[in-house]
Parts: structure tokens; C-alpha cells; sequence
């Protein structure tokens, strides 16, 4: 399943080069994945009601294009593999016109709310790694 968030860039998100801030594609990026959560029925309560959470552990990221102030911009997230306990997450930023602006490999853990160990993850996230299920 294929996620899509739009967002504007603005002002407070341009450092003194007059474009955006590296760190705030992070951010960008992690708005795009709190929506492919959502969309996959995801949502943190639901982690918490399954007894896990989830971790970032590596970012990597290229910057392929400049944005700046008032720009269009889609965050696109895709599942890319899954592990026993790590899943990988490929994800895009584009502006209007379709560049490329920013691709990253996102991998996190799933891990026991209470012991804070990595855990198998659950079902219901690991079906969104199936082939058949991607857009």
C-alpha cells in the first residue's frame, strides 16, 4: 500500500541559504510515515493495544533537489521488506511538477512496550510487506 501526504513548505522551514533545511526533510519524511500508518490502520493506539511500539533505527536519505518557500511537496511512503523484527520503509519527496526531491530507506523495529526488547513483528503490520499488497 502506497501512502501520499501533501504538504506547503513555509518560511520557518528555510535556513539561511534560502532553501529547506536538510533536518526538516526528516521530519517531512516522518509526517509521511504517521500517515502510512494511518492509512494502514495503524495508528499508535493500536501498536500500544498489541503491546509494541516502534523505533527508528536508520535513515538513509539523498537529496536530489532544492525546495523552497511555498512549494508544493508529496511525501509518498511504501513498504520495501520486512524482517523478524525490522521493516524497511522506501519514501519520496516530490514538488509539482513530479522531481524527485529527497528518496530514503527508513528502517525501524518493532519492540515490546513493556520490555523494550525487539519483537516479532505483528501480523497485522507484516501484511502490508506482501507483494500482492503493494501498489
Amino acid at each position: 500500500m502506497k501512502s501520499e501526504l501533501e504538504i506547503v513548505v513555509r518560511s520557518t522551514e528555510i535556513d539561511v541559504n534560502g532553501h529547506v533545511n536538510n533536518a526538516k526533510y526528516l521530519e517531512y519524511l516522518e509526517w509521511g510515515r504517521e500517515q502510512w500508518y494511518e492509512d494502514a490502520g495503524l495508528p499508535y493506539s493500536r501498536f500500544l493495544a498489541l503491546g509494541i511500539q516502534t523505533v527508528t533505527v536508520n535513515i538513509n536519505i539523498n537529496y536530489r533537489k532544492e525546495c523552497v518557500q511555498g512549494d508544493l511537496l508529496t511525501v509518498s511512503t511504501l513498504p520495501e521488506k520486512a524482517g523478524r523484527s525490522s521493516y524497511v520503509l522506501r519514501q519520496e519527496i516530490r514538488n509539482r511538477p513530479g522531481q524527485l526531491c529527497a528518496d530514503a530507506l527508513v528502517t525501524s523495529v518493532t519492540m515490546d512496550a513493556l520490555t523494550r526488547k525487539s519483537r516479532e513483528i505483528p501480523p497485522e503490520l507484516r501484511k502490508w510487506f506482501d507483494p500482492a499488497k503493494r501498489d
